[in-house]
């Protein structure tokens, strides 16, 4: 009985302990990258102490049982995995803002005057292409609101071409309409329950 409980430890808890905390380790230095390079100083270093406190834990127990292959292959597998729970969390989390840059041969007043409706900040110019001459339009947004605007582009020029451009710092915050609703909703209950 205690071989078997000792064999359960070395076999199948400890593998398994070492895949889950590289799958956390992993996802924590994917995010503490994106934190970086979004210019959140604050939340980088939290979560880099965490990432390499777990990373220490996990290499450490492997150290304890260099002849035991099921921890190498468990250390890899939470590696990978961790690359892709930490792409989700970071698509999820859409974190920062992005610019869209579209140019189109197509008269875009009424692309510009739907996306000023929605409440988002659009700038064009009229510029010369190849073939003529073609507007310029450039849209700061969340991240998280760009499928919305790519699908507004879509429905009024599927031939535009667009590119999708990261942005480190937004000197002035520019909200969709919608976005401000939330947070007034969310400050008028958050002071409602302070109220009470």
């Amino acid at each position: 009985m205690e071989q078997l409980n000792s064999d359960l430890v070395t076999y199948v808890l400890l593998p398994l302990f070492i895949f889950l905390a590289r799958i956390f380790d992993v996802s924590l230095g994917t995010l503490r990258i994106i934190f970086v390079t979004k210019g959140m100083r604050s939340v980088a270093p939290l979560v880099g102490f965490f990432e390499v406190l777990i990373w220490l834990i996990a290499i450490s127990r492997i150290m304890q049982d260099l002849d035991n292959w099921l921890c190498y292959v468990a250390y890899a597998a939470g590696f990978a995995s961790g690359n892709f729970v930490g792409m989700y969390l970071e698509e999820r989390l859409a974190i920062g803002h992005e610019m869209i840059r579209v140019i189109t041969r197509k008269d875009a007043t009424s692309l510009i005057q739907d996306l000023r409706a929605k409440g988002y900040g659009v700038t064009s110019v009229k510029a010369e292409g190849i073939e003529g001459e073609v507007a310029v339009i450039y849209i700061i947004a969340r991240r998280s609101m760009i499928k919305e605007v790519l699908n507004d582009i879509n429905v009024f020029n599927p031939r535009a071409l667009y590119t999708v451009e990261s942005i480190k710092y937004v000197n002035k915050e520019i909200f969709h309409r919608s976005e401000l609703e939330r947070q007034h909703t969310w400050i008028g209950e958050r002071m409602r329950r302070l109220g009470k």
